[in-house]
């Protein structure tokens, strides 16, 4: 099937705007679905240049009256559509493509009560649709495909726990480079739903990645996990949040030959997508995520949670010199609370933003002391500690001896030239060279290798 058979599936024909608790959405309408037409809620610009290197996050959501409208409590339909409207609005940039006709996993409206009545008299929800002569999923994608195609989106964070969705999006043409789960919780009347859906239908279960990882957000960490991404999140994440408050870690991805970006600065993308999750991830985990000024002028980061879920941390300037201009995200986007750390005579503008603290502290010829730092944040109750960047505020951190662990991610490129990553005073004899317990990841291309700094100075 060629490009424009495909776009001929689903054709655009009305635009308007919807606002709705989470923000008002561009409203899209498709024709479609034998004539019932779909509809997309986007916000932001999809079709422009990734941001931060990420697709947008994006729900395939298909139609469902009892639970969209009338807020049933047999499935969860309703909520994870307000979950991903929730995550969207958060990260700013996204979609929810409404399917039209795919009412009870495509049966239709009327056949899904019928296969109700059935499910009340005790078969599942798979039984139920085949005892009717329907298949247990007869949903298609295809239009979805050309919606997104439409849409200028070839790549997507898709918000799902169906991986069959995932391979039915990818078998027509849409990259799903990741795929995550939304926090709705099981209800009573629907646990015996859902588990269905997890044992006959292959949904994320209750012991997989979602659940792990909400587990580990939420401070607690399993006991066991199932084989696969759920267990790879176990044992990279599980000792970080088992080391409990206080924890300084630092992450700092860099080139094979030791630079962060070329001499120009640029810095998109000396390491991979799975890097970036990481980060992701490791902000996720933290109360509150430290950079330096130049970081600040030369990337202009934002320092939330957006490739996972999580909440975003503190974010903490380094700014001696209150070099940042007043237009920076992390000073006019209020995403996250910000504390912008300055010297005693660095000026400051007098309308900053509600969400951004100015903090004074001694600075030397050197910036600001590391434990200086870590003090004022365990003073405000920000005990978990992420030194994200740059490559200087890393190694002053690494220097002092501040850090518990150490992620370092390693590119396959070789630079040549540009802005050094770790360095610090180092040894003359190799054999005092600075060593420690390592892991290594392997994140796509890159290799993580992970310095256990705490239990080399216990």
């Amino acid at each position: 099937m060629t490009d424009a058979e495909v776009h001929v599936l689903a054709r655009r024909v009305v635009a308007t705007s919807l606002p709705t608790a989470h923000g008002t959405f561009r409203m899209l309408g498709y024709d479609g679905a034998a004539g019932l037409g779909h509809v997309a809620l986007v916000l932001g610009d999809l079709d422009g240049d990734e941001l931060d290197g990420l697709a947008p996050l994006v729900r395939v959501h298909s139609e469902c009256l009892t639970g969209d409208a009338l807020g049933s409590r047999r499935c969860d339909c309703g909520e994870q559509l307000d979950a991903a409207l929730h995550e969207i609005s958060l990260e700013g940039r996204g979609a929810v493509i409404y399917m039209r006709g795919h009412e009870g996993r495509g049966i239709g409206l009327l056949a899904k009560l019928h296969a109700y009545a059935l499910q009340d008299a005790g078969a599942d929800t798979v039984d139920a649709n085949l005892q009717l002569g329907y298949p247990a999923d007869a949903r298609e994608y295809d239009e979805a495909a050309a919606i997104l195609r439409d849409l200028g989106v070839a790549r997507v964070r898709l918000l799902s726990s169906n991986p069959d969705k995932a391979v039915k999006l990818e078998q027509l043409g849409i990259e799903v480079v990741s795929r995550q789960a939304l926090p709705v919780a099981d209800r009573p009347e629907n646990t015996f739903y859902m588990t269905t859906k997890r044992v006959r239908m292959g949904h994320d279960s209750l012991g997989g990645t979602a659940d792990v990882w909400l587990e580990l957000l939420a401070g607690r960490v399993p006991g066991a996990a199932s084989p696969g991404l759920d267990s790879v999140l176990l044992d990279r994440y599980g000792p970080l949040v088992a080391a409990g408050s206080p924890l300084t870690i630092a992450q700092l991805g860099q080139s094979a030959d030791g630079f962060i970006a070329a001499r120009s600065g640029d810095a998109e993308f000396v390491t991979g997508a799975e890097d970036r999750e990481h980060l992701h991830r490791l902000r996720a985990l933290v109360d509150a995520v430290v950079v330096g000024a130049s970081t600040v002028v030369a990337d202009d980061p934002r320092l939330t949670v957006r490739a996972v879920p999580g909440a975003s941390p503190v974010r903490v300037v380094l700014d001696p010199r209150g070099r940042v201009p007043a237009t920076a995200r992390v000073l006019r986007e209020a995403d996250s609370p910000t504390l912008w750390c300055v010297g005693p005579e660095a000026a400051v503008p007098d309308d900053l933003l509600p969400h951004v603290a100015v903090v004074r502290l001694p600075a030397g010829p050197d910036g600001f002391a590391p434990d200086a730092v870590l003090a004022e944040l365990r003073r405000r109750g920000l005990g978990r500690v992420l030194v994200e960047g740059g490559g200087r505020t890393v190694s002053s951190f690494l220097a002092a001896g501040l850090l518990d662990r150490l992620f370092l991610t390693t590119a396959p490129k070789l630079i040549g030239d540009g802005v050094p990553g770790i360095r610090f005073t180092g040894s003359d004899r190799l054999a005092d060279a600075l060593s420690a317990p390592v892991r290594r990841f392997v994140l796509g291309a890159d290799i993580c290798t992970e310095f256990d700094l705490g239990a080399r100075q216990n």
